[in-house]
């Protein structure tokens, strides 16, 4: 890093800083009404730690460009033994053909002895249908009945069956890679090494965390037609803040595909079972055991996340209560046994989940001056002018530089963090709240992966069109009738007004929802195969995606003419050495650089047919999704694109109800 651009930083957090000093001691309405004053002080206390943890982010992304942390996996190590490795895939009561795809997938992964592998499925509902699954695919089974621990419960009665030095766990709905082992094991066999060849200098490796990835576009991305724009939302943790953590070697666990060390985790007592988060309780308890935890970049296995409301907003609440309670049993304030740089992590995490109510905070400030005339703030405009804006701007400048620094790429900007926030914050900050206050809430369920959508559903559309109608009418009426000197004056409370409508505007698109046609994800496949025409003559062909009920392709041997759309066609595609046989119906003919395109509806038997295509589908990330966001297009692009697609949408369905009369 030039000195320059650290200058730059430094120079940042100091305006920042010194900004904070003269808000706490100078801007403070002291003489002011007991909810005036209270809301001051916490407007004052959200600013202290959104700085903060902006701080934190930009102290660790500068030292990430270290070259001492950047993690490289290493290859098997020639004289390190291969250690056994246990492949646990816990379920409760997820659909069978979801779990199949997991466990389908784990009997692919590539390891240099696959008798070394053990897969178990870990059923804490002892289904018959789950257990006939697993003797299907020869993997081990492990069932339970009236678990009352959870997860928790379910794994710890698993790994007592079990005795390899390493395990990995996945989620039903979190889908392997081939190359899962080859890219997490190794980091263990080197820790070990190095273990044997300097013990006082090395730190016993506790877990690897691989990213969570996705195959389907989350809400945000799908809700506002912007697949082709922003990576998934959770992309920003798992495949940077983490990465962030795992270059201090304090990596958190979030609950699927990473792989521990069998004796940390006996050490620490097994994975918790008095919180709903027993991953990030169990990371930071092998952390304060000496372990240390790393996190890898690039995804190794790929599961669903759920698009519609009820469903995103019940799993974030059961994320923030339970990061709330781990916190509270890991005494994350007090705790002796929590180095400085583990403390820091956990309090940030921590941290993260009042950023919601903050957010509310800030809504609800310009809001009270706006309509109500109650000034949380006593400051001169042009005073402010001189010492927030210098530090606000170039601290989300610099913010934005440092997430682009090295092999790290853009995976979201300020502005799509606060659309996510508020999204977030009606529904999180009273559980966040009541969870502090030790108010637990009754027991949760499994997150439903399916859509549904339903008149309830569609009433989580209230609290942002309240908030945004609240917003619209503070906006008109603090800028009525004023000119000149009085709209500069007001021109800080205008706008933080419109941005706050703006991330409204774009919540109420994403809580619209959008109808859900593809039953199947599409994902970018180009492998060899075969058709049969109607003449009987079979010819080369390359796929272009596939997906569970389809598949389109080109012709590679010539121009074909007797394929039609509604014809039933066979076709074999290759997956490793095995052809894979398909019966379909072509649904369309598209030509692209004058080469037909042929669409096809494909059904598979379910034998080993079904086996291998499975495997070819989701072995790999699916490319059609990014995995940086497009600096071009801001929200204000996505607010306008939202607004013309949905207004031609609503259009075509008038008239297609004008014309039936």
């Amino acid at each position: 890093m030039s000195n320059k651009r650290r200058f730059l930083y430094f120079l940042a957090i100091a305006l920042s800083v010194i900004y904070l000093i003269w808000r706490v001691f100078f801007t403070i309405p002291w003489r002011s009404s007991i909810f005036t004053l209270i809301f001051a002080l916490l407007l004052v206390l959200s600013e202290i730690l959104s700085n903060l943890t902006g701080f934190i982010l930009i102290f660790f992304r500068m030292l990430s460009t270290k070259k001492k942390w950047r993690l490289t996996i290493p290859a098997f190590s020639a004289t390190e033994g291969l250690p056994d490795v246990d492949l646990i895939i816990v379920t409760h009561n997820e659909d069978v053909d979801l779990l199949r795809k997991t466990i389908n997938a784990a009997t692919y992964i590539d390891y240099p002895n696959k008798t070394k592998v053990h897969i178990v499925v870990a059923d804490d509902g002892n289904r018959p249908e789950v257990m006939a699954l697993a003797k299907h695919y020869h993997v081990g089974y492990s069932g339970m009945e009236n678990n009352k621990q959870a997860k928790s419960g379910n794994i710890n009665h698993t790994l007592a069956k079990l005795h390899s030095p390493l395990f990995a766990i996945f989620d039903t709905d979190m889908i392997p890679f081939s190359g899962f082992l080859r890219n997490t094991v190794p980091l263990f066999t080197e820790n070990f090494q190095q273990l044997a060849d300097d013990p006082d200098h090395t730190d016993p490796l506790g877990f690897v965390q691989t990213p969570q990835s996705f195959y389907n576009a989350d809400i945000f991305q799908f809700n506002l037609f912007s697949e082709k724009i922003i990576p998934n939302e959770q992309d920003f943790f798992s495949r940077d803040v983490n990465v962030l953590n795992g270059g201090n070697k304090r990596a958190l666990f979030t609950g699927s595909n990473a792989v521990f060390l069998r004796k940390a985790v006996d050490e620490v007592g097994g994975f918790p079972t008095d919180t709903i988060t027993e991953d990030f309780e169990l990371g930071s308890m092998l952390n304060m055991a000496g372990y240390i935890s790393l996190a890898t970049k690039v995804p190794q296995s790929s599961g669903i996340t759920p698009i519609d409301m009820k469903g995103v907003i019940k799993q974030r609440t059961r994320w923030a209560r339970g990061v709330i309670q781990s916190c509270r049993n890991l005494h994350i304030f007090t705790n002796p046994h929590l180095s400085f740089i583990n403390r820091v992590i956990l309090l940030n995490t921590y941290f993260y989940w009042w950023a919601f109510f903050r957010r509310m905070i800030y809504m609800i400030a310009p809001i009270l001056y706006a309509l109500f005339k109650i000034q949380v703030v006593n400051a001169n405009f042009w005073i402010l002018m001189v010492v927030w804006a210098p530090g606000y701007f170039l601290l989300h400048y610099v913010m934005g530089d440092t997430s682009g620094m090295g092999d790290t790429a853009k995976i979201r900007n300020e502005r799509w963090g606060e659309v996510q926030e508020t999204f977030f914050a009606p529904y999180l900050f009273i559980p966040v709240i009541l969870e502090s206050l030790g108010i637990k809430a009754k027991k949760f369920k499994v997150t439903e992966k399916n859509v549904s959508y339903s008149l309830k559903d569609k009433l989580h559309i209230l609290p942002y069109l309240i908030l945004w109608t609240i917003t619209l009418l503070a906006i008109i009426k603090f800028n009525y009738g004023k000119y000149g000197s009085e709209i500069l004056v007001g021109s800080v409370i205008t706008f933080w007004l419109l941005m706050h409508f703006v991330n409204l505007s774009m919540c109420l698109f994403i809580s619209l929802g959008r109808p859900v046609y593809r039953k199947n994800e599409r994902f970018i496949r180009q492998v060899p195969g075969t058709v049969q025409t109607s003449d009987g003559k079979w010819h080369q062909l390359l796929t272009e995606d596939v997906s569970e009920g389809g598949i389109a392709f080109k012709i590679t041997d010539g121009a074909v003419e007797d394929i039609a759309e509604g014809d039933s066609i066979k076709l074999t595609v290759k997956h490793q050495d095995f052809d894979v046989q398909l019966s379909g119906k072509v649904a369309r003919i598209s030509h692209r650089d004058d080469t037909a395109i042929y669409s096809v509806q494909v059904t598979v038997a379910p034998d080993k047919n079904r086996d291998h295509y499975l495997q070819l589908i989701y072995d790999g990330a699916n490319k059609t999704l990014p995995s940086v966001q497009d600096t071009w297009v801001t929200p204000f692009d996505e607010l306008y694109m939202n607004l013309v697609v949905r207004a031609r949408t609503y259009e075509r369905k008038f008239s297609r109800r004008f014309n039936r009369f």
